[in-house]
């Protein structure tokens, strides 16, 4: 953290001495601690992670002129014990990381928010595409994702609309994405509020290009190896009527030599999620269902077992549980006994798409309690009842896992300014 520091001081001190103009400086970034245990029954298949984590950001925003705004981020990730490699600096390999450098300028053209260079993009906890830091997973503890593009934002009452052209920047460094990829990256979303409660969405990314950061052919790719476009194409309904909300979301991939061209047995998904609110208790339920092959860009990881252990890559293969995909339940509640509390229940049911196999029950017990506005701190014990599935993604591991269980608990402190 000292060296992670000093770099912004570094950066500071060495700002041009022109730039006199600056106003509205803030310094920007956020702590993640995670330490992590679970009980095996199994002797040689690993499938959880044990020890503790931390990654930190830390950078600068701040003005130039007006309608211009400047934003730089550094990161840098470690293991305890291990991996600790600070001092390597900006190297090719482990060390610290620039995972935001760029520049917005706003109301151009009297209509427009242009973004230019490395940044973040998606919500956290997307299905479809997100690029950024990971929160609350013991599993995912690597250096956050980031975007070198360009992004284009046009915003009303009634409209949002977004272009994004770019590539993904290697942030990595092998600790735990040995499967991180480079692709260029076209797309963009629009959504349309057709009134106060209801809401509307639309969105298609291509993906062209994609190589491992080893130099190979990314081989989770569906069909065949000579494609020059992948990606996903999908539709998202929302509602928020009194203290009800629900969503349901649609998305499907594309693949191919052509552009939004599906070969056969093109993977898609069905996702949908709807909340209560009764008092100081939220009811909460999620289903989705998804083909074999369906891959996303997102960090969608349910639960604290088997949605984290699933979610690792960029190519998000949560969906794929087995040759089927996926068909999940979950149902939760969120409670505040306190005003800085939240406690939450919930259970979920992991299986094959078609239901051939007797489901993976899990249940999840965690806690979030604010400190402040800043710091959090956080905690969930988890239980996984493993069903008889033998197609799932994990192959001998999880055949040995058959039958048996796994309890993990985890245990963090996040802190944003």
């Amino acid at each position: 953290m000292k060296k992670l520091l000093g770099v912004l001081l570094a950066v500071v001190m060495s700002w041009p001495v022109g730039a006199t103009v600056l106003s509205n400086v803030e310094v920007k970034g956020e702590i993640q601690t995670i330490a992590s245990d679970v009980r095996h029954d199994l002797e040689d298949a690993d499938m959880y992670n044990r020890g503790a984590w931390t990654r930190a950001m830390a950078g600068l925003s701040a003005d130039l002129v007006e309608d211009v705004t400047a934003n730089i981020l550094f990161q840098y990730a470690y293991q305890w014990g291990e991996n600790n490699e600070a001092n390597n600096g900006f190297s090719n390999g482990e060390g610290i990381k620039l995972v935001n450098a760029n520049v917005a300028l706003h109301n151009l053209l009297c209509a427009f928010d242009l973004t230019v260079g490395r940044q973040f993009y998606g919500e956290d906890g997307s299905a479809v595409i997100y690029f950024g830091p990971n929160h609350y997973n013991a599993e995912n503890g690597q250096y956050a994702r980031a975007l070198d593009a360009a992004k284009l934002t046009y915003s009303d009452d009634v409209k949002s609309v977004t272009l994004l052209a770019g590539r993904v920047a290697d942030l990595t460094d092998g600790m735990m994405d040995p499967l991180a990829v480079r692709a260029n990256i076209f797309g963009g979303d629009v959504t349309f509020n057709v009134n106060e409660n209801f809401s509307a969405g639309a969105y298609l990314y291509d993906f062209t290009d994609a190589t491992r950061t080893d130099g190979e052919e990314y081989h989770h790719l569906p069909a065949t190896q000579e494609m020059d476009h992948f990606g996903v194409w999908g539709a998202k309904l929302g509602m928020n009527v009194e203290a009800v909300r629900a969503s349901v979301e649609y998305a499907r991939n594309f693949a191919g030599k052509r552009f939004i061209k599906e070969p056969k047995d093109i993977g898609y998904m069905v996702k949908a999620d709807v909340a209560a609110d009764i008092e100081k208790v939220t009811a909460r339920g999620s289903f989705v269902y998804a083909k074999e092959g369906f891959l996303s860009f997102g960090n969608y990881a349910p639960g604290l077992l088997m949605g984290h252990v699933y979610s690792l890559n960029m190519f998000n293969s949560i969906f794929n549980y087995s040759d089927e995909g996926l068909r999940m339940f979950n149902l939760g509640f969120d409670v505040k006994p306190f005003e800085k509390w939240t406690v939450s229940l919930d259970g979920y049911a992991f299986q094959g798409r078609n239901g051939h196999h007797a489901a993976t029950w899990e249940a999840d017990l965690t806690a979030k309690y604010d400190h402040n506005e800043y710091v959090q701190l956080f905690a969930g014990i988890g239980y996984a009842k493993y069903g008889n599935d033998e197609n799932a993604l994990m192959g001998d591991t999880y055949k040995e896992a058959i039958g048996k269980d796994n309890v993990k608990g985890q245990i963090g402190m996040l802190i944003k300014f």
